[in-house]
């Protein structure tokens, strides 16, 4: 499993929209001046997210974006999820394809479907709202299973 930086950078936008509160909309502008991300691929990484209902958009002179749900609500998982498609480390797992044939004698899919559930558990496990109450820089163990 890997990571595109339009999943690095959707997390980065949420983070900090959660910083930002919920009273008024943020606008692209300001999220890629501040976050260092450019506007036109913000605009590319927003659809999937007010697709997945994790974002509202708001038009207009004072529009932006904010969270569509609290923040301890929304996990990376999510996030991720909604902007990478799916994060399954085996491919067949999305296909169903790790079933045991005799052409096909997939024996280790057990051990796939676990990795596949430990992903899942991790990251839907660290909401948002965790990730800006931690007050110390993210350590190596800030986020064990």
């Amino acid at each position: 499993m890997r990571i595109s930086t339009k999943g690095l950078y959707a997390v980065r936008l949420m983070i900090y929209l959660t910083t930002k509160g919920q009273a008024e909309p943020v606008s692209l502008k300001e999220i890629s001046e501040t976050q260092c991300i450019s506007k036109k691929y913000l605009e590319q990484i927003t659809p999937s997210l007010t697709g997945a209902k994790l974002l509202k958009s708001t038009r207009g002179a004072s529009g932006g974006y904010k969270l569509a749900r609290p923040a301890d609500k929304i996990s990376i998982y999510d996030i991720l999820d909604a902007t990478e498609g799916s994060l399954s480390p085996v491919g067949a797992l999305d296909d169903g394809d790790l079933e045991w044939t005799p052409a096909s004698p997939f024996l280790e899919g057990s051990m796939w479907r676990g990795l596949d559930s430990l992903i899942r558990e991790y990251l839907s496990g660290i909401t948002l709202q965790k990730i800006v109450d931690d007050e110390s820089p993210v350590a190596a163990d800030s986020y064990a299973i």
